[in-house]
């Protein structure tokens, strides 16, 4: 595992701390029009469960689902910032904050792709 491919992910008041292996830097970009995630504005990028570790924190991580209670959005229960979720679309991959994410700038990222949360395509499985 190469180090430069690790990045350290903290809430605002450092008390929850990730672990990222990325090797191909951020991935899949986006931004979600639902309505959790039109209201936090988050930049995200996945990653696959196994690429994040907690670092610390168990103990302010708090867990919110709502709707069909499939996605896990979890923040930080002290600052209040939305630090990562286990996808819906992708259970196997976790959405990551990357504002979060220490030595990335979101608003130098350029153009992100609003993906169409209203209308999920789980949303339609029997």
């Amino acid at each position: 595992m190469d180090i430069n491919q690790i990045y350290k992910s903290t809430c605002h008041c450092g008390a929850i701390e990730l672990s990222l292996f990325l090797p191909k830097g951020l991935e899949n970009l986006r931004r979600c029009n639902c309505s959790m995630c039109s209201r936090r504005g988050a930049i995200v990028a996945s990653v696959p469960l196994a690429n994040l570790k907690l670092v610390k924190g168990i103990e302010s991580l708090s867990l919110y689902q709502f709707n069909t209670h499939t996605a896990k959005h979890y923040f930080c229960s002290q600052c209040g910032i939305y630090t990562h979720h286990q996808r819906r679309s992708y259970p196997e991959f976790y959405g990551v904050n990357v504002a979060c994410i220490e030595g990335i700038k979101p608003y130098e990222l350029g153009e992100i792709q609003v993906v169409d949360g209203i209308n999920h395509p789980r949303d339609n499985d029997s």
